[in-house]
This record gives C-alpha cells, sequence and structure tokens, in this order.
C-alpha cells in the first residue's frame, strides 16, 4: 500500500509539473486552435486556452467532435461577412483554416455530398441562455443560403432566392413573436425550432421547415420582475403611424400593465423589418393590420380590472378604469362587450344525466385567471398560425428534396429566483440534449472501441440519466405524478403534492428540497447546476385548461382572423373533452412527444455540435470571468469530449458501406492486388495446396485490408494494435473500420483520382467513338454524294442531248420551211411582173445595194420575232420613211395570231433573201415551235436561241 501511494503521489506531481510547463509559454496559448492537441488535457489548460485566445478575439475553438464558441457581445462585421462565407465554401480544406461556425456547416454540405450513410445532417447549437445561440442559427441559415444560391444554375436561381430569402425572413417574424428579453438575454428565445433545410438531388437548397417546441406563451399574462414581453407587442407600440394608432387605438404614451420596462430601446424593436419580413412570406398589409389590431386587443386586456362583489352571487364588477380599456378590447376583437364580460365572469357547469346547465358566477381571481387564459390562447393560436404560414410558403413536396441539413436551436439552460413548469421543461429538453451528446460520443463510443476489439481505457464522464429518470422516467416520475395530479377532479394542494414527491421518487439522488422556503418546492440536480422549482401553479399550468365559454365567444367574432383561429368545428370538440378526460393531453405530455420525435429526427442524422459559452452573466464585451465559463465547460462535459476525441477515431464506417464506396480503388490496384492480400493479416490469398474457408467478416475485412494498404500508408490491423503500434490513424475492428479525419481526407482524394481516371479514360473512348462515327458519316455522305452527282450529270446530259435533237430537228424543218416559202415568192413575184406589166421592162438605173455592206455584221437581237422584223425591213431606205416602215412591223407583233401582213412600200426594198422584188413586200412573222428558242448553248454568247441563227448571213444567204 505505501508503494502505491508513493507511486501515485509521482504521478501527480509528474502531471502538475507537465501542467505548469505547458502555461509557462503564455504568448503561445493562443495558438491552440485545436483543444485535442493540448497537453495534458485539464480543466485548467483548457480553460487557460479559451481565456488566451478571447483576449485576441478568436471566439472560435475546435474541441475534438464540438466547436466552442464564446460570445464577444460586441458586433464583428467581418466575422460573418459574404466574403469570409466564400472563403470557407470554395477551400479545398476547410478544416485547415480558422475554426469558425462556417467551417462546421461547410463540412455538414460536403457530408451530404459525399453520401456517407447518415448522409442527413444536422448541427446541434446549445448552451446557456444568452451565449449566443440565435445569432449562431442566424448566421448558419445565411451560410447554407448563400451556399445554395452560389452554385445554382441562373435558370434556377429565382426559385433558390425565393427559397433563401424565405426562409431568411422567417427569423425575424419568429423572434418578433417567440422571443423577448429575459433577465440573462435580450432576445432570448421563449420557445424551441428546429429547420430542416432540405436540399434536392444537386444539393441545392428547394424547400425548408420549421418545428417549433413549446412557445412560452404565460409570458403574454405574466413577465417576471425586469423582464419584458414578447418584441412584436413593444414594436407595435413605438414603430406605429399616427394612422395606424388611431385605428389600433394606441395613443402615444399610454401604460399597459402587460408591457412592462417598455422605455428600454432594444435593436430587437426595429417594426419595419418585420413588417417587410412579414410581407416576403406572403402575409399582405390587410392582415398584417388585422393581426396588429388583435394585438392592440390583447394589450387593452390586460389593463382589465376587476373588483370583489358585493353579492357572491353577482359577477365581479369592473373597476372604473378598466371598463374603457374592455369596450376598446371588445371592439378591436369585433366581439360583443356584453358577451366578452359574460365569458370571463360567469362560469358554465354541466351536470346530471339530462346535460342540466348552471351559470356561475367567478370570482375575483378566477375572472383574472380567466382574462389570462382568453389573452394566452389567442397568442398561442396566433403563433401556430404564423408557423403553418411561414411553412406553406417554403415548403415542397418530399420528392422534390433528398436529404436535409437539420438546425436545432432551443432555448438555453435557465436558473431564475423562481421556477416553475416553463422552465423545467426547456430543463428537460436541455437535459435530452446533453445525454444526446453522451450517448453519441461519450457513452457510445467508448463501447463501440471495446466491442471492436480496440484496446480502450474507459474514462470517466458526467451521465445525466438519473436526472432524466426523475423527470421522465416510468412507471413514476415528476411528468407522471403531475399529469395524474391533473387528472384528478379536485384543486390540488401544493403541500400534499410535495410530500407525493418526495415519497416516490426519494430513492433518486437528483432529488432535494430546500428545506429553508416557505413555499412547497423541490430541487433538481441538472447536468448544469441545481435548479430549485415552485409547486404554485405547476399543476394548474399542466392542465393549461381552456373554458368552453371563451372558446365559444371567439368563435362568435366578427374578426376574420379570429375566425381562422377558431373556426366553429371546435365546438363540438370542446364539447366531447369533458366527457372523455382520458383524451385530454397535457403539457407535459405533448412537450415530451414532440421531443422524442425531435430525438428520433436527431438520432437518424449525422450530429454536429456548437457549443455556445456566455463569458460573463452580465453580458459586457470583452470580458471573460473563469469561473462562469469553467461551471458551463465542466457541465456540457468539454473536457471529457476533448480526451476521447484526442485519443479515439472520428470517423467509423462499417465494412459494407466502405466496401461500396471504396472498392473501386482495390479494383485500380491491378497487378499488386494478390501481393497486397498476401501481405495482410486477414487476407485470403490462397496458401500451399489448400484455399482457406472464411465467413462474409473475415472476406469483408481482407478487402478493407487491401483497400488501405494500397492507397493509406501505415495502416494498422487489430492484430498490430495489440502488438503495441500506438497513435495509430486506422485500425479495422470487427465489423467497422475506424479513421482518422486525415485518413478519410486521404480515401476521398484517392477516389476522386480515380475516379477522374476512370472519367477520362471513358472520355477518350467516347471521343473515339464518337470521331470513328464521324469519319464513317462523313465517308457514307461522300459516296452517296458522289452517286447523286452522277445522277445528276447523267441526266443533265441526257436533257441537253434531247434538246439538241430537238433544236436540229426544228431547225431543219424551218430551214427547209424557209427555203419553200422563199421560192414560193419568188415565184410568185416573177409571174406576176411577166403576165402583169406590159410594155418594155424598166431597170432602175441605181444598182442593187449589197447586203455586205448595208447590214451590220455584229447585229444583237434577243427576241426572234423582233430579229425577224428587223431582218426584213429595207435597208435601203432611210429617214422618216424607214421608221414608218418599221412601225409597220412591229404593229404586227401586237395583233393576235396575225402572221401575215402585206404593206405598201414608198420606194425599193428587200422583199426576199434571194432577190429584190420589184412589187409590194410580204412579211411572214410566225412564233419558234421549239422550246428552247431563248436558251444560249454557251455563256459568252450575245445572243440567243435562233435570233444568232436568223442573222447569220453567212448561212442566210447563198454563196
Amino acid at each position: 500500500m505505501a508503494k502505491k501511494k508513493i507511486e501515485q503521489d509521482d504521478l501527480s506531481e509528474s502531471f502538475e509539473e507537465e501542467v505548469r510547463a505547458f502555461l509557462s509559454d503564455e504568448g503561445k496559448l493562443h495558438l491552440f486552435d485545436d483543444l485535442t492537441k493540448v497537453n495534458p488535457v485539464t480543466t485548467t489548460t483548457v480553460l487557460k486556452c479559451l481565456q488566451a485566445r478571447y483576449t485576441v478575439n478568436l471566439f472560435y475553438t475546435n474541441a475534438g467532435c464540438s466547436l466552442v464558441a464564446l460570445n464577444p457581445f460586441q458586433p464583428f462585421s467581418c466575422l460573418y461577412s459574404p466574403e469570409l462565407m466564400r472563403e470557407y465554401h470554395v477551400a479545398l480544406r476547410p478544416q485547415d483554416l480558422k475554426p469558425h461556425i462556417f467551417a462546421v456547416a461547410e463540412q455538414t454540405y460536403r457530408n451530404v455530398q459525399s453520401q456517407i450513410d447518415p448522409v442527413n445532417q444536422s448541427i446541434i447549437v446549445s448552451g446557456e441562455s444568452g451565449a449566443g445561440k440565435t445569432w449562431t442559427s442566424r448566421c448558419l441559415m445565411k451560410f447554407y443560403a448563400s451556399v445554395a444560391a452560389s452554385v445554382i444554375s441562373p435558370k434556377g436561381s429565382e426559385t433558390v432566392e425565393r427559397i433563401e430569402k424565405r426562409v431568411l425572413d422567417s427569423n425575424p417574424v419568429m423572434e418578433a413573436f417567440g422571443n423577448a428579453c429575459t433577465l440573462r438575454n435580450n432576445n432570448s428565445s421563449r420557445f424551441g425550432k428546429y429547420i430542416q433545410l432540405q436540399l434536392d438531388r444537386f444539393h441545392h437548397l428547394s424547400s425548408a421547415s420549421i418545428q417549433t417546441f413549446l412557445l412560452e406563451k404565460t409570458r403574454v399574462a405574466y413577465q417576471a420582475p425586469n423582464e419584458r414581453n414578447f418584441h412584436i407587442f413593444y414594436q407595435i407600440t413605438k414603430g406605429a403611424t399616427v394612422e395606424e394608432r388611431l385605428e389600433w387605438n394606441l395613443p402615444e404614451g399610454a401604460d399597459y400593465d402587460w408591457l412592462p420596462n417598455s422605455e428600454r430601446n432594444l435593436d430587437e424593436d426595429c417594426f419595419e423589418v418585420t413588417r417587410d419580413a412579414m410581407f416576403h412570406l406572403g402575409i399582405d398589409h390587410s392582415t398584417q393590420n388585422n393581426i396588429f389590431k388583435v394585438l392592440s386587443g390583447l394589450l387593452h386586456l390586460g389593463n382589465v380590472h376587476f373588483s370583489n362583489p358585493l353579492d357572491e352571487s353577482q359577477p365581479c364588477e369592473l373597476e372604473d378604469k378598466a371598463k374603457d380599456f374592455m369596450k376598446t378590447s371588445g371592439d378591436l376583437l369585433k366581439i360583443p362587450v356584453e358577451e366578452l364580460l359574460e365569458a370571463i365572469r360567469i362560469r358554465t357547469i354541466t351536470a346530471g344525466k339530462q346535460q342540466q346547465v348552471f351559470k356561475k358566477p367567478c370570482s375575483r381571481a378566477e375572472c383574472e385567471t380567466r382574462r389570462d387564459c382568453l389573452a394566452k390562447v389567442i397568442y398561442a393560436k396566433l403563433f401556430e398560425w404564423l408557423v403553418l404560414v411561414i411553412n406553406d410558403s417554403i415548403y415542397a413536396e418530399p420528392s422534390a428534396w433528398t436529404s436535409f441539413i437539420g438546425l436545432l436551436d432551443v432555448y438555453g439552460f435557465e436558473a431564475f429566483p423562481e421556477n416553475n413548469l416553463e422552465q423545467l421543461c426547456i430543463n428537460y429538453a436541455n437535459e435530452k440534449l446533453q445525454q444526446h451528446f453522451v450517448a453519441h460520443y461519450l457513452k457510445a463510443q467508448q463501447e463501440e472501441y471495446a466491442a471492436e476489439g480496440l484496446q480502450w481505457s474507459f474514462i470517466n464522464y458526467q451521465d445525466n440519466q438519473n436526472c432524466l429518470d426523475l423527470i421522465e422516467g416510468n412507471p413514476l416520475s415528476i411528468f407522471s405524478l403531475l399529469n395524474e395530479e391533473c387528472r384528478l377532479n379536485r384543486s390540488s394542494n401544493t403541500d400534499l403534492f410535495q410530500t407525493r414527491i418526495e415519497k416516490a421518487l426519494s430513492n433518486n439522488q437528483c432529488l432535494s428540497r430546500d428545506r429553508f422556503s416557505k413555499k412547497p418546492n423541490f430541487i433538481i440536480s441538472h447536468y448544469a447546476g441545481n435548479v430549485c422549482y415552485q409547486l404554485t401553479a405547476m399543476v394548474e399550468k399542466n392542465k393549461d385548461p381552456i373554458p368552453p365559454e371563451l372558446v365559444h365567444v371567439l368563435q362568435n367574432s366578427k374578426d376574420p382572423l379570429l375566425q381562422k383561429l377558431f373556426p366553429v368545428t371546435e365546438r363540438s370538440q370542446n364539447n366531447i373533452k369533458p366527457q372523455n378526460r382520458a383524451a385530454v393531453v397535457r403539457v407535459v405530455s405533448k412537450f415530451k412527444g414532440s421531443l422524442e420525435h425531435l430525438m428520433q429526427i436527431l438520432n437518424s442524422t449525422t450530429p454536429h455540435y456548437i457549443r455556445c459559452i456566455k463569458p460573463n452573466a452580465d453580458c459586457k464585451a470583452m470580458t471573460f470571468k473563469k469561473e462562469e465559463v469553467l461551471s458551463q465547460l465542466q457541465a456540457c462535459g468539454i473536457v471529457e469530449a476533448i480526451t476521447i476525441s484526442a485519443a479515439g477515431f472520428p470517423i467509423r464506417i462499417p465494412f459494407q458501406s466502405f466496401t461500396e464506396r471504396y472498392e473501386i480503388l482495390r479494383k485500380s490496384c491491378g497487378s499488386n492486388k494478390k501481393r497486397v492480400c498476401d501481405k495482410s493479416n486477414y487476407g485470403t490469398a490462397e496458401k500451399k495446396g489448400a484455399i482457406p474457408v472464411v465467413d462474409d467478416s473475415k472476406a469483408s475485412l481482407s478487402v478493407v485490408c487491401e483497400i488501405l494498404q494500397n492507397v493509406v500508408t501505415g495502416q494498422t490491423t487489430a492484430e498490430q494494435t495489440e502488438n503495441g503500434a500506438e497513435n495509430a490513424s486506422v485500425y479495422c475492428g470487427k465489423t467497422k473500420v475506424f479513421l482518422a479525419n486525415s485518413v478519410l481526407e486521404q480515401l476521398e482524394a484517392r477516389r476522386a483520382e480515380v475516379l477522374n481516371e476512370k472519367a477520362f479514360c471513358i472520355q477518350c473512348c467516347w471521343r473515339r467513338f464518337k470521331q470513328k462515327k464521324v469519319a464513317k458519316q462523313r465517308w457514307s455522305a461522300t459516296v452517296i454524294q458522289a452517286a447523286i452527282r452522277s445522277w445528276l450529270a447523267r441526266n443533265r446530259f441526257q436533257r441537253m442531248r434531247r434538246a439538241a435533237d430537238t433544236i436540229k430537228h426544228g431547225w431543219r424543218k424551218w430551214k427547209a420551211k424557209m427555203a419553200a416559202l422563199a421560192a414560193a415568192e419568188l415565184d410568185e413575184g416573177g409571174e406576176k411582173g411577166l403576165f402583169s406589166v406590159p410594155g418594155p421592162t424598166v431597170i432602175s438605173a441605181k444598182p442593187p445595194c449589197s447586203l455586205e455592206t448595208t447590214w451590220p455584221l455584229q447585229a444583237i437581237v434577243q427576241f426572234w420575232p423582233l430579229g425577224l422584223v428587223l431582218a426584213a425591213a429595207p435597208v435601203t431606205i432611210l429617214g422618216l420613211r424607214r421608221d414608218l416602215s418599221l412601225l409597220a412591223c412591229l404593229r404586227v407583233l401586237q395583233e393576235s395570231h396575225c402572221y401575215k401582213v402585206e404593206s405598201c412600200s414608198l420606194g425599193c426594198g428587200i422583199t426576199s433573201i434571194r432577190a429584190l422584188p420589184q412589187g409590194s413586200i410580204k412579211f411572214h412573222c410566225k412564233k419558234s415551235p421549239l422550246h428552247y428558242a431563248d436558251v444560249s448553248p454557251h455563256s459568252a454568247a450575245y445572243s440567243s436561241g435562233f435570233n444568232q441563227i436568223l442573222l447569220d448571213r453567212k448561212k442566210l444567204l447563198p454563196t
């Protein structure tokens, strides 16, 4: 024993020396951007590193499986600029850049693209109230909207801009109606929300959906000291115009009981931002005006107070100042004042088998409770309706998207001087998220390492399962006792209820009681600290009763918005509820069911944690209080997570999934496959003389080892690890392969390289095939063109040959006919001169003119009838007589079917091509019988057809 004690003392002293040595160089502590690199890992070393980084404005630090985000409590625009988003998105290795929420967002986006199971991703933003969860979620949504818009095609950019705009516009609307200023945070979320950003198969933002949890509707009618109501009430009272104030009956400077601390001005009081966002979400101005009018009616309803009646059988009377507020509230809600007063002051009781109805006046306290209940139910229904409107504007059918990235932003852990059912549900939700973190990282990983055969020394961590069993366990828990108390048909006694809780749950160490407090209470030891809950009104809040008189009066309202929120069909349901008490769903049961559904979604995704830390409780800029930060680090298990992440493997892939994704690397090894199998400790290569029989798990392991040894250097199998290999980056277990991030990146890079090679090979084969196909098509086209051209040339030659034969036939026929006509004319003229003219023949003294000198040799005439006219015209006559003769010849052409003209000549002229006639001139003009008379056989000829033939004197005149 003495030896062991001495050894422990020596170990503790050496460990303290390591811590002091690490902290000695404070100038380099801010350089540790990943806390897994801190050696040794203790709360002191982690706290010092975070403080050093916070001092130099480095607010994000990697902590193994999660990201630690310290709230600077002052704006840093450069930290969330679009340029920085783009830098992280286009980086080859975003993890090499400085730690940032954009690095986590980009990693989730790339995980969706890599298709490693599970495909869907979730980012869980947790932390105390005021740690910066809402701001972080808002920046993450902007990043994803920017990423989706940057990669979309121009055709769809308008759609994506519409979706991303509406998704981003949902933030100011949800914050205005669901956030409020509390003691610990100026913009505290009083509800939880889980946003699914849904991506199509091209990983583009196509739609979204919002799921909300447990709105703190009691804040409408009750605000703790130094706290405020929801932001929207302050926005309408400060941002409304003069006309809107008159319409909504909100005079400037008026006091409202449900609007405390209105003199404080916050950035969240911007009314125009909320109105613009509502308009972009599809809520038109008339509907907005209706919403704000209802909210104004609730503010006036809060100023309605009652006084005790003189006679208990009579209903309570309104105070003098409250009458005007009641009338204004009824007018704004469009409910008659008498009906509204009766619903608040008189309770209807149905009793007996005959369902007799009795009316009983309510006490002053009951009247104020019913008034508060009316305001809460209207605001809760309005909030639910707004969520439905937002979801309708960003919704898409499930077939339109293939994967999603979820963003969870829930209320942080709360511990106020007085805590009730709201704080119990809020802290229960944080306990469930902490259990998810513990089960996924701290507990499940260590158990998985041991089950897979990895030598692992278990690290102690804070397990909150006992606390959850106390709150929600079966058969006995605080929730079950609350529901049982609500089922009793009597008013709850808080003292008896406290006794029942202590007696039934005394075995749980997480339960205790403040014995110095006079109020009934119980204390729960949460992971983040002890919280004392008051039992006063807790049972009534769990019942959340809605008197049927209030529902009926709201259904009869003339306001169109209230008619949507409270349709008449609900009346029958409300009448059935009192008879079937088992069907009533209490507040804690409803919240537990929605939270369990959320946990099922988270368990089906790959979670990523962002731990928001609040450096100080006063929300002061650049103030780092070690005690407060240390308590948060210890509560959320950051130190344990860092230790496990430093010693473990962040990537765990089953053999089948690993083989399916990286099988291509094994096939690409080619001739090295047999050599690798021989080297592998779990290979299936043949031995001399026999082939070993292996099962599927061993075969899968051999394939995994083969892939790893061909791609990754320094891979470590199970046997190698048992032999003492340390700090290995790869481990092959029994059913899974465990990888470090660097190994996964190496595998992905090699896979991308092989895919590029295969793609290049496919492209080469395809291009070669296309070239061969184009060459074959070109050769085929050439053959077809040659055949067609040959056929066309042959047909053209045959047509020209037939045309030439026709021309020759027509020419010979026409030439013979012209010769016959000329001979007939000559003979007829000779006979006339011989027999009709007595006496001596008078011979002209002038010798006949020669055609060689009178007719031009290169006469060019384009139309053969005109050519005949000119050829037959007298050439010896000049001047007016020749013109008249030509006109007479041309007149013949205008007459239809007239080919023979006889005219008297004023002088001698050519009457025949053979001789000069002595008497009248006869001219013959006939149409050419040939179809190709005007077609020139040579393009260089000046005349065409038979005109050239007729004017060729060498062939016309006899030699």
